[in-house]
């Protein structure tokens, strides 16, 4: 059974929170360019304060040599405005003065500690037993008397600081982890008919989840595109120039071609795009499959008008819409038509679920309401959808 906050006698409790706000940085001053993730969060520490707890945020930013690898500092300024309760910082995760910040702590305050990743073992995957003693656990576990995990982001991984503590100390589901649970634990009650666009660039995490559900009979139609549409339309033997097929080699996709074949021919409900669009002389120029010249020098880079129509009207007569990957290169204006589209309307179906990462990011960017659910996980949403368990959660059920 997973336990929650309604659980839990917080006043004067020194509660560890791991949270996921690992944000977009601003290239010219370090600053957060977005805190969506930040703002998902303000419902679970608003309701810690609130209740008196004491409270440590354990959380990552970026990784080693990217360029949005860095402390926690900012993150910590942006809380402070976002909650009423005064957040304070520490650049220390489990030393002595990690452990010190948090003893000082009075009820209804919050410290941030520093980046969990500034920390090897944060970059290891570990059974909850070993790791809960690693370093990070065993130095920071003595001064907490509860975790809570609202990490659902990130639920996916098995690091210290997701799995470790429920080893040591009383584990607890935040209000993130426990509505992402309810809603992407429970397609199978969702209306019908139930249909999954499955786009981006995960490929093998794509093919695994339409595998999953329509071997579960939850989907009656999946629709393929981005760099996943593009994969499953060499599968069924497209050519869609070189450029593509250069793309999907370059990034480590063509072993999914194959397994992409196999679903194909095991399962009538998946569409692929009828056409797709690339860029000729600065523009954008729709082509269709079955027409791709050869010579084409740019990959397909979005779906076409005529994928557009016949994905539209599947969605418009679904019950439920589940959003996973954007349809193309959103980021670019001449190829966001297809995402933008496609996400119009779903947020107009009964029910729709976007499933978190660069699709959340999509929505946001091309300014798309109306969701039902919006994920803020990617990997941990793909993974759930496909039947799989999350080793962040077995460890709070342990």
């Amino acid at each position: 059974m997973l336990q929650t906050l309604d659980d839990l006698d917080l006043e004067g409790v020194a509660v560890g929170v791991r949270i996921d706000i690992n944000s977009p940085l601003a290239s010219d001053d370090g600053g957060l360019a977005d805190d969506a993730r930040l703002r998902a969060h303000v419902e679970t520490l608003s309701e810690l304060t609130e209740r008196g707890a004491r409270v440590a945020v354990l959380a990552h930013q970026g990784r080693p040599g990217d360029d949005d690898f860095s402390t926690l500092a900012a993150h910590a300024d942006r809380l402070d405005e976002l909650l009423d309760a005064p957040v304070g910082y520490c650049d220390a995760t489990f030393s002595t003065a990690a452990r010190e910040a948090v003893a000082g702590l009075d009820p209804g305050t919050i410290v941030v500690l520093e980046n969990t990743r500034f920390y090897a073992e944060e970059y290891m995957e570990f059974e909850a037993a070993d790791a809960a003693n690693t370093h990070l656990v065993e130095g920071l576990a003595p001064v907490l008397d509860v975790y809570v995990n609202d990490a659902f982001a990130a639920a996916h991984r098995s690091q210290p600081s997701l799995v470790g503590f429920p080893e040591r100390l009383p584990g607890y589901a935040g209000r993130v982890m426990e509505r992402e649970l309810d809603v992407l634990g429970a397609i199978e009650e969702t209306p019908t008919p139930r249909v999954y666009l499955l786009g981006g660039a995960k490929v093998g995490d794509s093919v695994g989840v339409a595998r999953s559900v329509l071997e579960r009979g939850l989907a009656d139609t999946v629709l393929t595109a981005g760099v996943v549409g593009n994969v499953c339309l060499l599968a069924g033997g497209a050519e869609l120039g070189p450029a593509t097929s250069e793309f999907v080699y370059d990034h480590g996709y063509w072993d999914e071609i194959d397994r992409a074949g196999d679903l194909l021919d095991a399962y009538d409900e998946i569409e692929v795009p009828r056409d797709v669009a690339v860029e000729r002389d600065g523009e954008r120029h729709e082509v269709a499959v079955d027409e791709f010249p050869p010579e084409a020098d740019s990959p397909a880079m979005d779906v076409g008008s005529r994928t557009v129509s016949a994905y539209t009207d599947v969605i418009e007569s679904a019950g439920t819409v589940i959003l996973n990957g954007p349809a193309g290169v959103f980021e670019e204006e001449t190829f966001a038509h297809g995402t933008r589209d496609l996400y119009t309307a779903a947020a107009g179906a009964e029910y729709s679920i976007v499933g978190g990462g660069d699709t959340a990011a999509a929505i946001r960017k091309l300014d798309i309401e109306g969701f039902s659910h919006v994920s803020t996980g990617g990997g941990a949403s793909l993974t759930l959808l496909a039947g799989d368990s999350l080793p962040a959660v077995e460890a709070l059920r342990a």
